[in-house]
């Protein structure tokens, strides 16, 4: 089950159909979360969110969910920026 789940593939295309630019491909998807084009694909495989349409010519997301998932934030957040390293560092002196 995906966090943040589609709209209604029905609601999509009458929204389409009606001149709405809510589909994007992934770098699309990136600008409007405001991340890296990869923390999509993170997002995808860790199912926060789901592509609309996957097939030759890409991923294709529906970007208000993808900015609602962006709202939402992780799930969990460290009050130590330091703590979300992903172990101890030696740093060259």
């Amino acid at each position: 089950m995906v966090a943040y789940p589609n709209p209604d593939g029905i609601e999509i295309h009458f929204a389409q159909v009606a001149g709405s630019r809510d589909l994007g491909d992934l770098w699309e998807a990136a600008r409007v979360a405001e991340v890296k084009p990869g923390t999509i694909r993170v997002w995808v495989s860790r199912g926060k969110i789901e592509p609309v349409l996957d097939g030759e010519a890409g991923q294709y997301f529906h970007l208000p969910t993808v900015r609602q998932a962006a709202e939402g934030g992780a799930k969990f957040t460290p009050a130590d920026p330091a703590a979300n390293s992903r172990g101890p560092h030696a740093h060259a002196a």
